[in-house]
């Protein structure tokens, strides 16, 4: 599978060309994003390029950029085997041409294998880590631990908090909440975290085809306790662009969200804005028409 973007490679090379002032977030729709810090480390999460299943998932999102114009990156994690978390067409050309490491858990590096990374593509079997919670990844200026996860779609989910000298970033997958995430709140401040947002709809069956009642992210009220169980200052809904039947109005939480003490704020993104993660307001920026401000809800 060739991926051709919509967008050309003006993402990857505003990326590129970024020099945050502590830690910038680039979020790539879907569940991905990009984590760039001052010293030049950047990570990538969950990236996917791919158009999904149709006509049982179907992309609703442009595809931000193709994966062999990403020339910087020192790691790819993936928080579970899902396709859209753990793709060869999306990620292997990462790691082939910019020598990055692949994160992931047992199940998602089993991803790696059926498709044939080192295979197909250009990749060192050195270049593929297995990862376990509770384990610890320095990377540059980021040091990123493993922690567990609440999605009973996935075979082994994982969530992942990212600490830099300039704040604490949380990413969690396709996570639902869990007693885990008390565990994280007690030994992290987390200044921004995503979590997956989405509607219940009716999806083909995989195999039979048949409409289906699907709920596969966080509904407002899950979002909510999963924010506050983390104690978020600022949480940044995802996912809930992505998939046709499923898509969500991120502008509901902000109803939800009211009467908690968490999150202190909810920061609405688009695909290819970014924002600061040491920044207490409010700061979106897109490279295409630099609009400035999101919506806070305190």
């Amino acid at each position: 599978m060739t991926i051709e973007s919509d967008w050309g490679d003006w993402l990857p090379t505003a990326i590129a060309d970024a020099s945050p002032n502590g830690v910038r977030i680039w979020y790539l729709g879907c569940n991905g994003v990009v984590l760039k810090g001052s010293g030049g480390t950047t990570l990538f999460i969950d990236p996917y390029l791919g158009t999904g299943d149709p006509p049982r998932t179907i992309r609703m999102l442009p595809i931000p950029f193709d994966p062999d114009d990403v020339l910087d990156a020192d790691a790819v994690f993936a928080t579970h085997e899902h396709v859209d978390h753990a793709h060869g067409p999306s990620q292997a050309p990462i790691l082939a041409n910019t020598a990055a490491t692949f994160y992931g858990p047992d199940e998602s590096v089993a991803v790696t294998e059926s498709e044939g990374w080192t295979a197909d593509y250009d990749v060192d079997d050195t270049q593929i880590e297995t990862v376990r919670e509770g384990d610890r990844i320095d990377l540059g200026e980021f040091t990123v631990t493993v922690h567990p996860a609440n999605d009973p779609d996935a075979a082994h989910p994982v969530t992942y908090v990212v600490d830099h000298e300039a704040g604490t970033f949380f990413h969690g997958g396709d996570s639902k909440p869990t007693p885990a995430f008390e565990s994280i709140a007690r030994s992290q401040n987390i200044d921004l975290g995503v979590l997956a947002f989405g509607t219940v709809g009716m999806m083909p069956d995989r195999e039979t085809h048949e409409p289906t009642r699907t709920k596969w992210y966080n509904d407002e009220t899950q979002l909510i306790e999963a924010a506050n169980a983390l104690e978020l200052d600022r949480v940044l809904p995802s996912h809930w662009d992505m998939w046709k039947r499923l898509t969500a109005d991120p502008t509901a939480l902000h109803y939800h969200v009211r009467s908690f003490e968490y999150p202190r704020s909810i920061t609405l993104v688009e695909i290819g804005d970014s924002v600061a993660l040491n920044d207490g307001r409010a700061d979106v920026h897109s490279p295409i028409d630099d609009p400035r401000g999101a919506s806070e809800t305190r």
